[in-house]
Parts: structure tokens; sequence; C-alpha cells
């Protein structure tokens, strides 16, 4: 697949995503999210690629990166087509004005590659991903961890009648009679909302976007450490403004902020932050 081409899936896949929020449609978001659960260190233009030609990988690599791990892709088998980036040196007209003798500069520019999901491919066992069924275990002491690591202070007092949680600007409040999983959701619902929504263009988002990405946000991470997830975030999700750069721009701001949340709770993150007062 060219460039060109995947470059059309991609901008095909986030016009039929907008189409069906339009339409009210928003189990087409819940999909969405649900990939990016499970690939959530790509891109959101590489997750729509993806969602557009195999919505139902688990887990993908290249060719030779499934041969080093004792898998080999079946014959006949067709490549799932992504973006990836690499380094080129800069042409002649791109550095015109440098003085010589300078390190030759580099531009970033992004190529077409394959990667295979697991299921196309035969070898070794793979070893299981430690799924918590419900339950955040150690996962939401080093979600405290990292919210404490933001300089946000975590508690269980003060939450709005009718409320799970709330954050004021540098605090976090959830209610003391959680479950251990809707605990987990809400802090990292709270949590989005003071990665995303505290800076001066708070007023650029309506109420609606900013729940909606909170509660994206919640989801992806939710799913992706194995909560069971059900149609919570189903129910209301509408970031779809009217246009195509709205919707795109706050599935990058999902993405990025989920991704940075799960890189920070990961199987390398402290673990020794103390409980919310």
């Amino acid at each position: 697949m060219k460039a060109e081409d995947a470059r059309k899936m991609t901008d095909d896949a986030l016009a039929r995503l907008a189409t069906a929020l339009e339409q009210g449609r928003s189990e087409s978001l819940t999909q969405y999210l649900a990939v990016m659960a499970r690939f959530h260190r790509y891109s959101f233009g590489n997750i729509l690629l993806i969602l557009s030609q195999r919505p139902e990988a688990t887990r993908v690599a290249g060719f030779n990166a499934w041969r080093d791990l004792g898998r080999f892709v079946r014959k006949g088998e067709h490549g799932i087509a992504i973006f990836a980036p690499m380094r080129l040196r800069a042409r002649a007209e791109e550095v015109a004005g440098e003085q010589t003798g300078e390190e030759p500069r580099t531009v970033l520019r992004f190529r077409v590659v394959h990667v295979f999901d697991v299921a196309q491919t035969d070898g070794e066992p793979l070893p299981e991903p430690a799924r918590v069924q419900g339950d955040p275990s150690v996962y939401t002491t080093r979600l405290q961890a990292h919210v404490a690591a933001c300089g946000i202070t975590l508690d269980r007092a003060d939450v709005p009648f009718g409320a799970d949680g709330v954050s004021t600007g540098g605090r976090i409040a959830v209610r003391p009679d959680l479950s251990a999983a809707e605990e987990f959701a809400v802090i990292v619902h709270e949590l989005a909302h003071e990665l995303l929504h505290r800076g001066d263009d708070r007023k650029d988002f309506s109420t609606t976007v900013r729940e909606t990405e909170a509660e994206a946000v919640a989801f992806v991470v939710s799913a992706a450490i194995g909560l069971e997830t059900g149609t919570a975030a189903s129910d209301y999700i509408q970031i779809y403004n009217g246009d195509k750069d709205t919707l795109s721009r706050s599935l990058d701001r999902i993405q990025k902020t989920a991704s940075s949340i799960l890189a920070a709770i990961g199987e390398d993150a402290e673990v020794d932050a103390p409980p919310p007062e």
C-alpha cells in the first residue's frame, strides 16, 4: 500500500466515525476506544488504520519482530498498513542558507510499513499478559503515585452530591464508598481533567467535550489494564462538534493522555504511594 492510499484510508475512517457520531451512534467511538486501549502506544491515525483493516486485532508486530519471538507469519496473510517515522537527510532546498561544515540536517518523514496480528501467525506460544478481571489491584497504588508525582492532591472529601469525583485544579477528590474498579476509573477521569482541561485553552472546549475526553481516557486506561468497562462510556460520548478537525484533535488528545497515564502505571512504575486521605 502506498502512503497516499494509507492517508486516504485514515481520512475515510475519520469521516465514517464523524458521520456515525453525528447520527448519534456512539458505539462507533466506543469500538475505536476499545482498539485504542489495545494499541495505546500507537498514534490515533495508526489506530484508525488498524481499526479499518483488522478491528479484531489484539497484538501486532512486524514480520521480523514476530520471527524474533519465535512466531512466523502464515503464507498468504495480508499485512496491516500503518505509518512509521523515519529520519532522512534534508534535501538541498530544505537546508538552503545553512553554513557549510555543519552536521547534515535530517527531516522527519513517514512511510507505510506492514504489521501482522498474532492471529495471522503460528509458532511459539506467547506469555499471557496479566489480567486484573475487574480488580485494578496494584494499578490503583501506581495511579496514586502518578497523581502525587504530578503535584496533585488526592483525597476522599468534599465530593459534590451526585458526583463520584471532582477535580479543582491541583486537587482530586473521590467518593469513599466506590468499588475498587470504580475508584480507579474515577481517579483516571479526574486526572484527565487535570492534565487536559486546566490550561488557558479550557474555554475552547465545551463541557460536553471536556467530560467526554475525560471519560474516554478513563475508558481506554481501564480497558488496557483489564477492567470490565461495559457500556459506561458509550452512553453519552459525543465529541463531534461539526467538523473532522475537532474530532481529530480530541482523539489525539485522548490517545496521548491515556498513553502517558498507562506508561506511568506500567510494570516499572513505583508502587509506594500512600492511599488517599
